[in-house]
């Protein structure tokens, strides 16, 4: 995969502070994608793996500062066991390939999520992406695996209550900037847009705190489907409701015309 490198804005086209700085998605449909093909569901989840390309892609160009892609959750572990592991093996493969050229690309690869439950083989990979990407200054891409927006606010709630344990804290000085501040991606650009692909509409126990304030956009393509025109349109309606002025699918694209 080769990103284009980021596009200058025309004073005529949408001006850049319009577009969000911080898109999550919730990558769903790549089972009923396969499905609806008569193929099992590994091969919609393979699919998904172009869809996420294109989309890194797309938020490169646009300038967006983070991606948060919601790849595994912490409820996925119920899954059928052979659709878990190759889940897993997806995971390894496509890190052990992609990182290299996310690297090249000036992105900066964060897992995020509790780890714990994956094998040594995983960690010591996600441990060296973050290694050779950690000083890249463009795009953050976010994976959240083995992730649960509770986990998270649990996780941050331990880490202040041991601080209150060791005399560092105490609790009347426990705030939302404090909690803030050990919640996943505290260090990135606020949540501004959330999308969900494959119809349902809900948000799943992703980023709930990160969402307070973020908009959410559902639409029932399939992940694999979740194309370059579909990521657009979610853009164009997010500055709609952001700005009050309406524009098109069209009009983000425009955004990517070479300059």
């Amino acid at each position: 995969m080769e990103y284009s490198k980021f596009m200058v804005l025309n004073a005529d086209k949408i001006p850049q502070q319009c577009l969000p700085k911080h898109v999550a998605i919730i990558m769903d449909g790549n089972g009923r994608w396969a499905q609806a093909k008569n193929r099992p569901r590994v091969y919609g989840h393979k699919k998904g793996v172009d869809a996420v390309r294109q989309s890194v892609q797309f938020c490169t160009q646009l300038g967006i500062q983070s991606l948060t892609l919601f790849a595994f959750s912490s409820e996925n572990w119920r899954r059928p066991e052979d659709e878990v592991n190759t889940l897993m093996e997806l995971f390894l493969f496509v890190l052990s390939k992609e990182v290299k050229k996310l690297h090249k690309n000036n992105v900066k690869l964060n897992i995020i999520g509790d780890l714990s439950r994956f094998s040594d083989a995983l960690r010591s990979k996600v441990d060296a992406a973050h290694e050779l990407t950690g000083h890249n200054t463009g795009l953050q891409l976010n994976i959240a695996a083995n992730y649960g927006g509770r986990w998270d606010i649990t996780n941050a709630a331990k880490q202040l209550a041991e601080q209150v344990a060791a005399g560092q804290l105490t609790a009347a000085q426990i705030t939302e900037q404090s909690m803030a501040e050990h919640m996943s991606m505290h260090d990135q650009v606020e949540l501004d847009l959330m999308i969900r692909t494959g119809g349902d509409i809900r948000i799943s126990n992703f980023l709930l705190w990160q969402a307070a304030y973020a908009e959410l956009y559902f639409t029932d393509t399939l992940w694999p489907d979740f194309n370059e025109a579909a990521f657009a349109e979610a853009i164009a309606c997010y500055v709609a409701r952001e700005r009050r002025f309406g524009c098109t699918g069209e009009q983000i694209k425009q955004l990517l015309a070479e300059t």
